[in-house]
């Protein structure tokens, strides 16, 4: 190896290393300690269900009000924690995050390296250190969240199964929307991408999602009867098990809304925010795959899904992080000292900041009704929305559209 190369890689690495010791430093200090709260939801509902014979929704985690409220399939899924050791289950879902969030990372950020003729593992290992550091990734790991696993499979499929020029053979593309279906029949939120696949007319995965996700809650109807039964006309309803909307953590257009007024949120204001939310998403999908841009798909149907559902908690912003990666993609490739690129590498790096603060948790005790106060506690909304109306679709080459320009290739936004 020639010394000067061999020199760069060794500033690389010193600059990876320091990056992570600042970043660890950061979590010693900022980072909340949930204990696995939800994996311990998760864990002591499998035991009590699978071992002890009771009711998987009559479950509820000592001194908390909290119980399983996942549908059935998801159960099935999470039934191998009724043999695990508690501390092996930990070691699971903390590498399961990993993963799945590295993999996500990788599709997304290689890219952008590839194009702008970057070293790709420097890039990788830059960008992994600072989703460490986002707020909704390191609640996710503490929490012993699913978000991650449920975000490769969405991912996997719009990403590898129905962006236009992917390299995965025709036979594998034919079980486009199996993805979004598992991740739907495992959590009900991630249904929002059948709908996308619906408003940007891939009828055909469309039909392979929502039938996925059918044939997963009908096999866990199956195995589990009374959980289904249960889970379907009683858990699903009760928002009680899930927490009080206007609680600072969820920052949703449904949690602005309770802030708003705790005692009557007006559910009209509600509805009529998520219809012109909705309606100004699915025009610009529509855009976006008209263009080839599928990644730009997902990040938008990720940011909307955020927004309309009535809870998000901040780990739920892991939907995100595709949104993010790509506002630095489109500022990167604009003209070098445009304004276009100082805006878009700007409010990336805002919004970046903002979600790696735990800003809205100044006021998880105080009054969020007055001007400041609705402004901070709903900084993450505001993100969420600027994501959904300026993030830029990208006109791609038609010969280079998966997964992003090849390098050298021109790319322009609109």
């Amino acid at each position: 190896m020639p010394q000067r190369a061999a020199g760069g890689t060794g500033r690389r690495v010193a600059i990876v290393v320091a990056l992570a010791v600042v970043v660890a430093g950061f979590l010693a200090v900022a980072a909340e300690r949930h204990g696995f709260f939800d994996l311990k939801v998760y864990y002591g509902a499998m035991h009590h269900w699978l071992r002890d014979g009771g009711e998987l929704y009559d479950h509820m985690k000592p001194f908390s009000q909290y119980g399983f409220t996942y549908p059935p399939f998801a159960a099935l899924v999470m039934s191998p924690m009724a043999v695990l050791p508690w501390h092996l289950a930990i070691v699971v879902s903390v590498t399961l995050a990993v993963v799945t969030s590295a993999l996500v990372l990788w599709w997304l950020v290689d890219p952008i390296s590839r194009r702008e003729g970057w070293t790709r593992w420097f890039a990788f290992a830059v960008a992994a250190c600072l989703v460490a550091a986002y707020e909704p990734m390191r609640e996710t790991v503490n929490f012993g969240q699913v978000n991650t696993l449920l975000l490769v499979l969405v991912a996997a499929d719009l990403l590898w199964l129905i962006a236009a020029g992917s390299p995965v053979p025709p036979r594998w593309r034919r079980f486009a929307g199996v993805g979004v279906g598992l991740a739907t029949a495992i959590k009900l939120t991630p249904g929002i991408f059948i709908v996308y696949l619906l408003v940007t007319r891939r009828w055909r995965a469309a039909v392979t999602a929502a039938g996925t996700a059918t044939v997963a809650t009908l096999v866990a109807a199956a195995v589990a009867p009374d959980a289904s039964r249960e889970f379907w006309t009683q858990a699903l309803w009760n928002t009680d098990r899930v927490g009080a909307l206007d609680f600072v953590s969820n920052q949703s257009l449904r949690g602005v809304v309770a802030r708003i007024d705790p005692l009557h949120p007006s559910t009209v204001a509600w509805l009529v925010l998520v219809l012109v939310t909705l309606i100004w998403w699915a025009w610009r999908c529509r855009r976006a795959v008209a263009a080839g841009d599928e990644a730009t798909g997902l990040a938008l149907t990720g940011v909307v899904g955020c927004l309309v559902s009535p809870v998000t908690w901040v780990h739920h912003l892991v939907w995100l992080l595709p949104a993010l990666i790509l506002l630095v993609d489109n500022g990167l490739a604009a003209p070098r000292d445009s304004r276009r690129r100082r805006a878009l590498l700007g409010f990336a790096v805002v919004g970046y900041l903002l979600l790696i603060s735990r800003l809205v948790w100044i006021w998880r005790e105080s009054d969020a009704a007055n001007v400041a106060g609705f402004v901070g506690s709903n900084a993450y909304v505001w993100v969420s929305l600027g994501l959904l109306l300026f993030l830029p679709v990208r006109q791609l080459d038609p010969s280079a559209r998966w997964p992003a320009p090849a390098a050298g290739r021109p790319i322009t936004s609109r």
